[in-house]
């Protein structure tokens, strides 16, 4: 949902950068690619070392870049399957480090298994919704639905990481972060339910894996 709201306001805004880039000959793979690299470190890095906030700010930074490269693609004609598949292989990768370096603190000197069991759970659940999706797709299916979409969580997540970082009590960041794991599983359920009823309007041809 927030992705269809937000994308006419943020390419707006992000068109003029983009413009820039592409005169100097910067491509949108290589933003895609220094975008994750940068949420990564900032996910992997700070968060771990217990600098929620900071860490919040940098992903929040070099976040952006998935839009900026989707601008980009869109202005030079370079939109196709290969940016696709990279976009959204290195999207899971920003996902896993943002949970992974919450889950490295709580585990470690947050010393609050709770939150880290809530950010596991998170993190599994979120790439199941993702895996449902594109086995869909794979398949012929259309599986765009459901109330936890990436947008979403990845906002929830680091809106109340930041939080946290500036001294909200943790135990609000587990609350979301297990509320954030129950919508991604509903939202797998719900995306298992659009296939199968349009798998019954169509004849099966393959049930294998």
């Amino acid at each position: 949902m927030l992705n269809r709201y937000a994308r006419a306001l943020f390419t707006r805004i992000f068109t003029p950068a983009a413009r820039f880039l592409l005169a100097r000959g910067v491509s949108a793979d290589a933003v895609t690619i220094v975008g994750t690299l940068g949420v990564a470190l900032g996910a992997l890095i700070l968060f771990p070392l217990g600098e929620l906030f900071w860490g919040t700010m940098v992903i929040t930074l070099f976040v952006f870049s998935d839009v900026l490269d989707g601008v980009m693609a869109r202005i030079a004609g370079t939109t196709g399957r290969w940016g696709s598949f990279l976009d959204s292989t290195l999207d899971r990768v920003q996902d896993a480090a943002v949970f992974l370096g919450l889950m490295l603190w709580f585990f470690g000197a947050g010393d609050f298994w709770i939150a880290g069991v809530a950010a596991a759970a998170s993190m599994a659940l979120g790439m199941l919704v993702s895996y449902v999706r594109a086995k869909a797709e794979s398949l012929g299916f259309d599986a765009n639905t459901g109330i936890a979409e990436r947008a979403e969580r990845l906002v929830v997540t680091l809106v109340f990481a930041g939080l946290t970082g500036l001294g909200l009590n943790s135990w609000v960041l587990a609350v979301v972060l297990l509320l954030l794991a129950a919508a991604s599983a509903i939202t797998v359920g719900q995306r298992m339910v659009t296939v199968y009823r349009q798998s019954r309007r169509v004849p099966e041809t393959d049930g294998g894996q």
